[in-house]
């Protein structure tokens, strides 16, 4: 198939464009992958010199006998069967009440909004601050007659702490997501759906919980990608050491602690990172199973 000098001359044009763009994927996201590749197959040592041997899958099968791995893949499962269902759900509330016509509704999407613009780091230390044996959160507890908390120190309860801070500081991402998708429901279904005798509660889980279901998909797919890789929060809030008694230990987080330990298990390190891309993946592909959005062939 012979092409034209001009359609030579328009497509080298067209790539000159994306050079640009082109230049700064390959550098900065495929060759760290095809990097992070070379590395799960290799046992290196960073300090003192930086070495490589090759030893196959060897780093791979090694995940299946380390007991941290599953401790901080089991953390990060509750974490994420937890928070993604909660803040998707407040999120679809918090818009469904905005979209009601409040009055006050322009100073409360503000208000609403700001925990996702505060930096991650800072909001950690404002929580450990409230989360003290003295903080806002015992001391609201006690004022109701609850019993109190030890946040920071307590294995039973320091993840837990964390997913009420991150519930917190997401719900409104997506909250804003959920409410420009309901403004534009067009309002002759509501309509049709009173002339069949619904309610309100009937007209919000048969008209607008249908409709509103791609959006519902990317918030569950954002959600689960994003709690997948929780790693800033957990890092501060036990000092990198994934504390109490490995209670809040991700497995991002531990990858980390490998990557840049003494033991030279930058290559366990990206060994367990191909491992959480793969059930991050297999994860997202269930979910648009689940919604019905796509079809496996």
């Amino acid at each position: 198939m012979k092409y034209s000098k001009r359609a030579l001359r328009e497509a080298g044009q067209g790539y000159m464009f994306m050079a640009p763009t082109l230049l700064v994927i390959g550098v900065f996201v495929l060759l760290p992958i095809l990097y992070a590749v070379f590395l799960s197959f290799h046992r290196v040592q960073l300090l003192g010199g930086t070495s490589f041997e090759f030893v196959g899958f060897s780093n791979f099968v090694r995940i299946s006998d380390d007991y941290r791995a599953g401790i901080a893949l089991w953390n990060t499962f509750k974490y994420v069967i937890i928070v993604v269902p909660i803040q998707t759900m407040l999120a679809l509330f918090l818009a469904a009440t905005l979209n009601a016509g409040m009055k006050g509704e322009k100073w409360f999407r503000i208000i609403y909004f700001l925990p996702t613009l505060t930096s991650s780091a800072v909001l950690t230390l404002i929580f450990m601050w409230m989360y003290n044996q003295e903080g806002a959160f015992n001391q609201m507890l006690a004022f109701l007659g609850l019993p109190t908390y030890n946040w920071l120190n307590d294995p039973s309860v320091a993840l837990t702490a964390i997913m009420i801070m991150n519930i917190w500081a997401t719900a409104p991402f997506f909250m804003v997501i959920y409410l420009a998708a309901l403004q534009d429901i067009p309002d002759s279904l509501y309509e049709a759906a009173e002339l069949d005798g619904a309610g309100p509660i009937q007209k919000f889980w048969h008209v607008t919980v249908p409709l509103l279901r791609p959006v519902t998909s990317f918030a569950i797919i954002m959600g689960i990608i994003g709690t997948f890789q929780l790693f800033d929060q957990s890092y501060i809030f036990s000092g990198g050491s994934g504390g109490p008694s490995n209670s809040t230990l991700t497995v991002v987080l531990l990858i980390y602690q490998y990557a840049f330990d003494s033991a030279g298990r930058m290559g366990y390190a990206a060994a367990l990172a191909f491992g959480l891309a793969f059930i991050i993946l297999t994860a997202t592909l269930i979910q648009r199973k689940l919604s019905k959005e796509e079809t496996f062939y």
